[in-house]
């Protein structure tokens, strides 16, 4: 070494025999790392569960979970963002995801992907990555799946004459019209007037998008919608559901038992209800079966839950790590036995409980035949206006027709800002007023 070179080497051997008096040691072993995650729901029982595996296997990351009940996350999501508190990664409903990757919250995750030995795209359903694909980069990992299809009673379908669930609309309207019988409190289908899902999953069969222009516009008129919405009002017009909504609904487990409804649509954590809910004798008398649509196999939504790192996470890897240990199919299938919560790669159904169950089997089928939802923020807001209309149409007070123009008319309005951002190159500065 060069003379030259001696007092800076003198300064660094000083700094180090600072640095030891100081702190004890400058060569110990990095500070853990403290993972802030928020769940969402009742995800946050489970996952306590499957962390101590994943922290043992990373024992410098310690995972803190907080669980935000449904009613306030999104409230909780938006005023973290605005206060500069957001969480390292969150688990994130697929609708909620084009709002928070609008706003730049979400930390792109594509380049991750690319080099993980663990996440493979192809094994996912299609439809449900797609959910995190935002205007072409990716924000999120699916988690687990949600859809909607037909639980149905098979012994009561069996003693009317019908030997398998319905495959296309036709079939269905006359197995509606064959269990229903309102004078004795009996109906085709629990719909419930004040939930969305079961009209957008209707929706969603048609050929048109439920948005237009890019998602400018509501596309609400269109033929395909109007066909939708007509079944779903029929259904109510020809006293094959009751008008109510879930509330004045009560129990809709102890209902189903009952025979008050041969069919309800919903998703697969009713599996569990009814298996908890219903006698063992009632066991082998309900199934589940894949929409029908108007003239084949139905299409459902692509619903679920993804996982999303923040941009303004400091501990982006170790978030990774968490993402990538979650994202395990055998990590996926605890997770089902936990909650019944449905994972959202076709390996993880190869084995565990998913593969011999009958009553799955379905929602399998069903996952490879969904459709996403519109890929805009303000799609939750549009899809209640919807149905709030839609529970006019019920009622009686509007026709399809203007049904359909009213909910267009809600739609733009709610979409006039995303108009002009678009339409200004994509700022999000708001012209003077």
């Amino acid at each position: 070494m060069s003379c030259r070179a001696r007092p800076w080497r003198h300064a660094w051997l000083v700094a180090i025999a600072c640095c030891s008096a100081l702190l004890g040691s400058c060569t110990q072993a990095p500070d853990n790392h403290e993972l802030t995650f928020w769940t969402i729901g009742r995800e946050g029982e489970a996952i306590v569960k499957l962390l101590p595996a994943f922290e043992r296997a990373h024992p410098d990351v310690h995972v803190r979970v907080q669980q935000l009940p449904l009613t306030a996350a999104h409230q909780k999501l938006l005023t973290a963002f605005a206060g500069d508190s957001t969480p390292d990664l969150s688990q994130l409903g697929n609708t909620w995801l084009p709002e928070l990757a609008a706003l730049h919250a979400l930390e792109p995750l594509q380049a991750r992907v690319g080099r993980s030995r663990v996440i493979q795209p192809r094994d996912y359903f299609a439809s449900i990555w797609a959910t995190n694909v935002i205007d072409g980069t990716l924000y999120g990992v699916p988690w687990y799946v949600d859809t909607r299809l037909l639980f149905y009673r098979r012994d009561l379908l069996k003693a009317a004459g019908f030997d398998a669930p319905p495959r296309t609309w036709a079939q269905w309207r006359q197995q509606l019209a064959a269990m229903s019988d309102p004078a004795h409190h009996h109906y085709g289908i629990l719909l419930p007037t004040n939930e969305y899902e079961q009209l957008m999953s209707l929706a969603l069969q048609q050929d048109e998008p439920l948005l237009r222009d890019g998602g400018r516009y509501g596309n609400f008129e269109s033929a395909g919608f109007k066909r939708a919405l007509t079944f779903y009002v029929d259904t109510f017009r020809l006293q094959q559901a009751p008008a109510i909504t879930n509330v004045e609904a009560g129990n809709p487990w102890t209902e189903f038992g009952r025979g008050v409804y041969a069919f309800y649509l919903s998703g697969p954590w009713n599996i569990g209800e009814f298996r908890s809910r219903l006698p063992a004798s009632q066991q082998d008398d309900w199934a589940t079966a894949p929409l029908p649509g108007p003239d084949g196999a139905g299409i459902g939504v692509a619903g679920g839950s993804s996982l999303v790192i923040f941009r303004r996470s400091q501990h982006k890897e170790a978030a990774w790590q968490l993402i990538e240990y979650l994202s395990q199919p055998a990590v996926q299938q605890q997770f089902y036995d936990l909650l019944g919560d449905m994972p959202p790669r076709r390996s993880s159904w190869a084995g565990g409980a998913l593969r011999d169950d009958p009553k799955a089997r379905a929602f399998r089928e069903q996952l490879e035949h969904v459709r996403p939802t519109p890929a805009v923020p303000e799609w939750e807001r549009i899809a209640n206006e919807m149905q709030l209309v839609a529970a006019e149409a019920i009622a009686g007070r509007l026709t399809i027709d203007q049904a359909a123009a009213e909910m267009d008319r809600r739609a733009d309005t709610i979409l006039a800002k995303r108009r002009w951002v678009l339409d200004h190159g994509g700022h999000t500065e708001e012209p003077a007023r």
